[in-house]
Parts: structure tokens; sequence; C-alpha cells
């Protein structure tokens, strides 16, 4: 099966890999980043236990992992794994687990039987079957509710993206109502436009499922009324955070929205987080998590074309992070309890590879592979998530172009630590990039 890889599945990094604007300054700060050690989790688009996708902070992980010619959703912790979708799952053959509380239960998406009657592909899987949203515990997966529209009839697909340790599940779901903001049904490479009904920010509590709002004023106080929108994160006290919008082709990212505003969701009501500038060319603005003190990062459009990623809170509203060095984008996609940021930073030259950043609570963003040994045979690509212990998971590249889930551990530097600049250390995986950049198929599916 090919794949999409996203930036924390691999998606969309290529196109925005291309993108060049003016590289913004990161804010002022104090604290400096610890060192890491690497322990590789294995490839992510070949054997177990494939691509992690979130970390809490007991060290369970969330991932996904080819099993069979098929992706099964998997927990990992400390070197052992264990296949949720080993019983069968929801009856299809693939699934993924992209949240995991730490009581053990797991969230997620997983296709059943049964072949879409529209022929869409709303979890991304490439096989046009009804996929459902999932919670599993103690053993067993079970499917979560679609919404019902005023006859009783429920939409057909869903997927969840979180879990807060209440056991609140949070993701999308597709109602019954035929989308005008979609693009013609094309299911060809280029566009892979599947999408025929509107989907909806949901939160599900004890099974029951709950929609939350897609309209509102902005942070400028404009109305703004979109038809779509996803959860992609919740905290323990039920704020969540994701992104609204409009229908758009297929991202591996966002699914099928292209995303206009950042959002939160809290006590039922929405806000939009707000921009820095502009929607980001082939991303959108979303805001994509969100720590147990509502602080929340994202990516954001800027004035100049680019994008960059954001922190937020109730303080401090919105607030440009800028880039790593010399790099003209970037996006966020992790925030800890501690405070600590990570994601993706892109470098002005189109032709070299994104490299993750961490941004140490009251520190400076870095690269990440300055943090590492210099002797790591993994380049380090993207910062997925990252728990209170300081613990990062994420994607990275080996030198025969292959990709891995990587955990990364705080530690301090050792004897055996050898310094390398980060341009030095980026010119040892460039043929590896250059591999990537030539696989047109890896840019379409995933997860």
């Amino acid at each position: 099966m090919n794949r999409i890889l996203s930036f924390c599945q691999l998606a969309g990094i290529l196109a925005a890999s291309s993108l060049s604007a003016l590289a913004a300054t990161a804010p002022e700060q104090q604290a400096q980043p610890v060192h890491y050690t690497i322990t590789d989790l294995g490839p992510a688009n070949g054997s177990t236990p494939g691509q992690p996708f979130s970390i809490r902070n007991d060290g369970l992980i969330a991932a996904s992992a080819s099993v069979a010619n098929a992706w099964h959703a998997m927990l990992l912790f400390e070197g052992w794994q264990i296949d949720l979708a080993k019983t069968g799952g929801l009856g299809g053959a693939n699934s993924a687990a992209f949240g995991v509380n730490q009581r053990g239960q797991a969230a997620g998406e997983a296709e059943t039987s049964d072949a879409d009657p529209k022929l869409e592909d709303f979890c991304g899987f490439g096989t046009q079957r009804i996929c459902k949203a999932f919670i599993w515990q103690n053993g067993a997966m079970t499917a979560l509710p679609t919404l019902k529209d005023a006859s009783g009839i429920t939409g057909r697909n869903a997927v969840a993206k979180g879990i807060n340790i209440r056991g609140q599940v949070a993701g999308a779901s597709e109602n019954t109502t035929a989308d005008s903001t979609c693009p013609a049904y094309d299911p060809g490479p280029t566009t892979l436009q599947f999408q025929t009904y509107e989907f909806k920010p949901v939160i599900w509590t004890e099974g029951v499922i709950n929609q939350l709002p897609t309209s509102g004023a902005d942070a400028k106080g404009n109305a703004f009324n979109d038809p779509d929108g996803v959860v992609f994160r919740i905290n323990d006290s039920g704020v969540a955070v994701g992104a609204t919008g409009s229908c758009s082709g297929y991202t591996a990212f966002l699914t099928y929205l292209n995303s206009l505003h950042a959002t939160l969701w809290r006590h039922g009501a929405v806000t939009d987080l707000g921009n820095l500038g502009g929607v980001a060319p082939g991303l959108g603005n979303f805001a994509y998590d969100i720590n147990r003190f509502d602080h929340v990062v994202g990516t954001s459009g800027t004035s100049d074309g680019s994008f960059h990623a954001f922190f937020w809170s109730d303080n401090t509203l919105i607030q440009d992070l800028g880039a790593v060095e010399d790099d003209v984008a970037s996006a966020g996609l992790a925030i800890s309890d501690s405070g600590d940021i990570g994601g993706v930073s892109f470098p002005a030259d189109p032709s070299a590879s994104p490299r993750a950043f961490i941004r140490p609570d009251g520190g400076t963003m870095v690269d990440l592979n300055s943090l590492i040994p210099a002797d790591s045979p993994l380049y380090l690509f993207s910062a997925c998530s990252i728990n209170a212990r300081g613990e990062i998971i994420g994607l990275a590249l080996d030198a025969q172009g292959n990709f891995h889930g990587f955990l990364a551990t705080p530690g301090n530097r050792t004897s055996d630590w050898f310094d390398l600049p980060p341009a030095a250390r980026a010119a040892r995986f460039e043929h590896a990039w250059s591999l990537v950049r030539s696989r047109p198929g890896l840019w379409r599916k995933r997860p």
C-alpha cells in the first residue's frame, strides 16, 4: 500500500519544504536545552513497531505498525508492543492508534469490512471501506457512534485523534449533509478527492457523541460559519483544539479539511485563536496540541506568505515562535505539561531536509539533531509528542532514505559525546533526503 506521511505521519512535508519566505526570529529566552539519547523504534514504512503518534507521561506510546500487509493500531511501552487489532479490529484490515491515556485506553481509526457506498476514503487507507473511530480498553476495540440527523440516520465515517485521562475521545465524524464546499469527486493521484459529506469536530463522553460548533466570531470579531472541522487533541480537563474550515482534496495531516481557523473548544464554546497574518499555503491554520494548562501550539500562515509554529494561551494570545536559525518556516506539533514545544522546521533550500525542533520552556527553538550524539544513525525529522518527563517521539530518517520512529530521552552529556555542527550533520543525510524526494508514491497515502 502506498502511504502518505505527514508531519507526524510524514504528510505534507515535501510540498511544505519547497516554500520560500523570510525567517522570523524566535522570542529571546533564557533556558537552555538538555541533550538526548536516541532509541530507534523501527521502520515507519515496513515492519513493526512503525509510526509513533503520541507519548503519555508514563511512557505509553500510541502508534501504527505494518502487520501482514496491513496497518494495525499499536501501543508501545519500554520495548513491549500490544497489537490492538490482533483479534480482528472492527472487521477491516487497517487501523491506527493516535492517542492513549495513562489508564491504557487508546483511541484511533479502524476500517470495517463494509465498502463505502459513496466510495469515500475517509481514513486514508486507500481501501474505500467505511472507517470508524474506536476506543480500546481491556483488550477490546469498540466502535464509537457517528453523528445522527433529525431523521435518525447516522453518518458513515469517523476518526478519533485523542483521548484524555477521563476516557473522553475527540476527533471528527461525518454527518448526512452533502458538503457543497467539496471539490468534484476525483480519486486520481493528483487531487485524491473522495469526500462527499460534511464532517464535524466531536467529543465522545462515555460513548455518547457530542458535536462541537464550527461557527462563531474570529479573533478580530468577524463572524465565520465553517461547514467542517476536526479535533486533534483533548486535555484532561476536556478542553480540545483543532481546526475548522471547508472541504478539500485529501491530505494526510488534515484529512479533507481546508483549515481556515485554528480553534479551541472549552465548555462547548469555540474560540478562534487568530493567526500570524495569513493562511499557511498548502497547510492551513490549525491548533495541534494542548497541555493541562490550556497552553496551545499549532501552525499559522504569516503575512509574508510562509508559515510558523505558534504558541497560544489565555494570557499571551497567539505568539509567533519563528523557526530554527535561518530556516524559513516551521510547524508546531507538540507541547508538554512542562511547557516544552516541538515540531518541524524547514530550511530555505527546498532540497534540504526538514528537521525536528525543540523549544524548552523558557528557551529558544533549536534543531533537535544538535542535541543528540554525533554518530547517531538517524536524522531527526519531526518531533510529534512530548511528555512531562521530556521524552520525545517522532519520525527520523536513516542513511538509506527510510523513515523510522524514534524516542528521544533526556540525559546528561557524557564523555563519549562528539559535537557536530548542524550543517555537517544534515550533510550526512543529504543523499537520504534526495532518495525520499524521488519517491512520489510516498506522499499520497497514509497513515
